[in-house]
């Protein structure tokens, strides 16, 4: 399956994270942050072939477009580094800051057949990169120590919900 959108993997079983967004939304500019990153490698930018295999969803760069990355302002870089595939762990979309809830509930993503925990992130945040592989924790189980909202249900406050404000939303101390 074709699908417009980004990849970067990390080293592990389910270490892919699938950008999506609308164009203009940051995908590339946030995968080429992320592979400044340790550890980080290109998959693929703009245009995946998703492939399902058994329960996993694997991700790899449509064949005129592998090893390139195309970077507003330089234009496409071709010859880069690239992972041939990655089994995805992670959806993120690339979204405005406004749409970014604060207190998110866990939600999927699905493509043939198969779901992905997806976290909505503005990828022009210059924390973006960061709350990528905290997610990607997240979503795996492999976060030590804590737990986010967007990945446990039981993790949110009894009686909070996404749209509840923050108690210290009108400026006061929490």
């Amino acid at each position: 399956m074709r699908q417009h959108g980004s990849c970067a993997c990390q080293p592990g079983p389910m270490g892919g994270v699938l950008l999506l967004g609308a164009p203009g939304s940051g995908k590339s500019d946030l995968l080429l942050r992320l592979l400044d990153r340790p550890g980080w490698r290109l998959v693929g930018d703009d245009q995946l072939i998703l492939r399902r295999d058994g329960d996993a969803l694997r991700a790899q760069a449509a064949s005129p477009l592998r090893g390139m990355l195309e970077v507003r302002g330089l234009g496409l870089l071709e010859g880069l580094t690239h992972e041939d595939e990655a089994a995805l762990g992670l959806a993120v979309e690339c979204v405005g800051r406004d749409a970014v809830p604060r207190l998110p509930v866990p939600r999927r993503w699905e493509a043939l057949g198969v779901t992905l925990p997806v976290v909505a992130i503005d990828a022009h945040a210059a924390s973006a990169p960061r709350l990528v592989e905290l997610a990607l924790q997240g979503a795996s189980g492999t976060g030590t120590g804590w737990r986010a909202g967007a990945f446990e249900a039981e993790a949110r406050p009894a009686g909070r919900d996404e749209a509840a404000p923050h108690p210290a939303a009108d400026g006061a101390p929490a």
